[in-house]
């Protein structure tokens, strides 16, 4: 019997390896990986350079903390930057503690320009972790429910609602920033449109507030951008990064530039482990790899590859309400609950998510190659088909 709390309904399946998009479990069955680890495995499994990098340093030096300089974690800070265009990076351990340091910030901001109580827009159907803070900024009831009281001082409204977000902000002098995801992953694949990212940063401009954009799943290359807000060529005050950053090794990031830039000081905010030097050469070894191999326009020719294929296979099947993503981060929406398709990809060697209770979504690793997606749509669509009836 296990001691672990059940905080997860785990499938009944165990991983021993993995080789590139593969796993295998325990009786050497192997499963095509359409998830990665839920965005985390941006290289897939088992990439030589990712390997050698983690082996290496753990050769050399785990961990100092950050009462001494990490000259890996300034390294991996300037090549953030640089591929941002944005200037300062704290570095934590997971997405949940990079967004709560960008609420902790919008409020040292809002102190910092005479508000009192600063309140911060949020988005319905947001997801931005679980910690009580990122809890309460997330835009779901049913993970919010028997944690009140909630933390105060998010104003929600609905997703891409410019209108809305105008409103509010005529009507409390309190708002200091905004925050939203580029892409709402667990949300269901909702895109913010460029156009509305544009005018989102030009009220963010007009009022004063921050920008803040939770690239934690779209980030890294994912949708053929670095960042999803690059779709748009708008630029966020505040980034918070992690998920695929590290490729399997734990490390977020809470990114800055222009007026949220130069807030934080000493003793303002830290973490003991964040940005340790095997989780930076991790962050390093990930980025390279992408830019070298041409990892991003891979995305974009094989996500269009299995959004395309997954259409032409479903093409007249009722019950199929839309295939959207951008790069590497495809929903496919149906017209029904479809969480028992997750066991059924599985026993098929599939390996796949349902979010938002109706959408299936796929966030393969960078690697993903259109013979892998072939591979993709040749076991998902007949289980949808036959989910539908069809």
């Amino acid at each position: 019997m296990s001691h672990l709390m059940n905080t997860y309904a785990r499938l009944p399946v165990a991983f021993t390896h993995g080789e590139g998009v593969w796993l295998f479990d325990e009786t050497g069955k192997r499963y095509l990986d359409a998830l990665s680890g839920i965005a985390v495995s941006t290289l897939g499994h088992n990439h030589p350079r990712l390997v050698r990098a983690i082996a290496q340093q753990a050769a050399s030096v785990l961990h100092t903390s950050n009462l001494y300089r990490i000259p890996l974690q300034e390294e991996l800070s300037d090549r953030i930057a640089a591929l941002s265009g944005m200037d300062e990076v704290f570095f934590c351990n997971s997405g949940c503690e990079a967004n709560e340091a960008a609420i902790k910030l919008a409020r040292f901001y809002g102190h910092k320009i005479g508000v009192e109580q600063p309140a911060v827009i949020v988005m319905e159907n947001a997801f931005h972790g679980r910690t009580l803070a990122t809890l309460s900024a997330t835009g779901n009831r049913k993970t919010q429910a028997g944690f009140e009281p909630l933390v105060s001082g998010f104003l929600r409204v609905p997703y891409k609602d410019i209108g809305a977000i105008r409103a509010v902000g005529e009507h409390n002098h309190n708002v200091v920033a905004v925050m939203l995801e580029m892409i709402q992953g667990e949300g269901g694949i909702n895109i913010a449109d460029d156009q509305f990212q544009r005018e989102l940063r030009a009220i963010c401009d007009e009022r004063g507030w921050l920008m803040i954009c939770d690239e934690v799943q779209c980030g890294i290359g994912r949708t053929g951008q670095w960042f999803g807000f690059q779709q748009a060529g708008v630029k966020p005050d505040v980034m918070t990064l992690a998920k695929g950053l590290g490729s399997g090794v734990p490390i977020g990031a809470c990114v800055t530039t222009g007026r949220a830039a130069g807030l934080f000081g000493p003793g303002n905010h830290g973490s003991t482990f964040g940005g340790n030097p095997l989780a930076c050469a991790a962050g390093l070894a990930t980025l390279s790899a992408i830019e070298e191999e041409g990892l991003m326009a891979s995305a974009v020719s094989v996500g269009d590859a299995i959004c395309n294929g997954m259409r032409e296979a479903l093409a007249g099947v009722s019950g199929v309400v839309d295939i959207r993503g951008r790069g590497l981060m495809i929903g496919i929406e149906l017209d029904r609950p479809c969480g028992d398709l997750v066991r059924q990809a599985l026993d098929a060697g599939l390996l796949i998510n349902v979010t938002a209770e109706r959408v299936i979504r796929l966030l393969p690793a960078l690697t993903f190659s259109e013979q892998d997606a072939a591979a993709l749509v040749s076991l998902l669509a007949p289980l949808v088909r036959k989910h539908l009836g069809q």
